[in-house]
């Protein structure tokens, strides 16, 4: 970035740091000692209350909050952010309370003629291939909400452990929970979330979230600090929960890398990659056609009724051509 760039989003930086040294904004803005020094008699030039704080652990302190300028945005970092927005096209629900059209009528209105032009001169040479959103999901704000402000939410969910019949329509169940992530992926989303009643950390698909209030049952406190990035660990099978391995070859890693369930790992064992996993009694219809996507991929697959089942969805397939 060029000076002025940089000396805007330095003034941001020390406005919110308050406190900093000359090796914050050289590790932060990748400057030498001088370019530091240099912008930091600029920024006291443009009436930055900066004080030099001297001595062995001496720095700059800001004597006061600034009032900082608008944001402004180069022409790469407006492409960047459109095209950004782009990944909302595929959405027909989503968590805020507006939608993708009104967010892209407004940037574009905000934008100059000759930005508008370079957009759509970008538009007829990239493609974003999206997997569109399935079903609607009603309730992804409350929700949202509710794993924000750690808050303890009610839904009305099908219960499928008490129907191994996939032709049977699942009672519904209430369940008390506590939300902690939202996660889209392949056109669904899904609530990751600390079961209160079963004291056990689910997933549940949106979609199939019948209703949705706030209760004042008080929140888990040790789940709030859990970051989305340790929230696969979290998840834990049930006591019926049965284990399965199989053979894995390096484009099946490739497909698991793409698409996988928080039941799910690869590891390596005798020189062997395994992809192991559990999955509920309910669930063998939906392990099978899992299972079943990676074809010739996999192999050696266990337990035996697994491999049983994976065959007869084969022989039926080739039935029904």
């Amino acid at each position: 970035m060029n000076k002025t760039e940089r000396l805007h989003h330095m003034l941001r930086f020390i406005n919110q740091k308050q406190q900093f040294t000359l090796p914050d904004l050289m590790q932060e803005f990748q400057i030498s000692k001088r370019t530091a020094l240099r912008d930091i008699a600029s920024l006291e030039e443009m009436g930055a209350p900066i004080y030099a704080e001297y001595g062995r652990y001496g720095g700059y302190r800001l004597l006061q909050q600034m009032q900082l300028p608008p944001i402004s945005f180069n022409t790469d970092e407006l492409h960047a952010l459109y095209f950004a927005m782009q990944a909302l096209c595929s959405f027909s629900s989503l968590p805020f309370q507006t939608t993708f059209d009104s967010v892209h009528k407004k940037f574009i209105a905000a934008l100059s003629d000759r930005q508008r032009e370079n957009i759509h001169r970008m538009q007829q040479r990239i493609t974003f291939k999206h997997t569109e959103q399935i079903r609607d999901s009603s309730h992804l704000e409350l929700v949202l909400h509710a794993a924000v402000q750690q808050l303890v939410i009610q839904i009305m969910y099908p219960d499928q452990s008490k129907s191994v019949n996939r032709n049977v329509k699942f009672p519904v169940s209430t369940r008390i929970i506590q939300p902690i992530a939202l996660t889209a992926n392949k056109g669904y989303w899904y609530c990751q979330a600390y079961d209160l009643e079963k004291k056990a950390y689910r997933v549940f698909r949106c979609d199939r979230i019948i209703s949705a209030i706030l209760t004042s049952i008080e929140p888990v406190t040790h789940i709030a600090d859990v970051q989305n990035a340790h929230l696969q660990s979290l998840w834990k099978p049930s006591a019926h929960a049965i284990s399965f391995q199989c053979k894995i070859n390096e484009s099946g890693i490739e497909q698991f890398k793409q698409h996988h369930y928080p039941s799910m790992r690869i590891e390596e064992q005798d020189g062997a990659q395994l992809l192991i996993g559990t999955y509920e009694p309910h669930e063998l219809d939906f392990i099978v056609s899992y299972l079943a996507g990676y074809g010739t991929s996999i192999q050696t697959v266990e337990p035996d009724t697994l491999k049983d089942s994976l065959r007869q969805y084969y022989l039926n397939l080739v039935d029904r051509i």
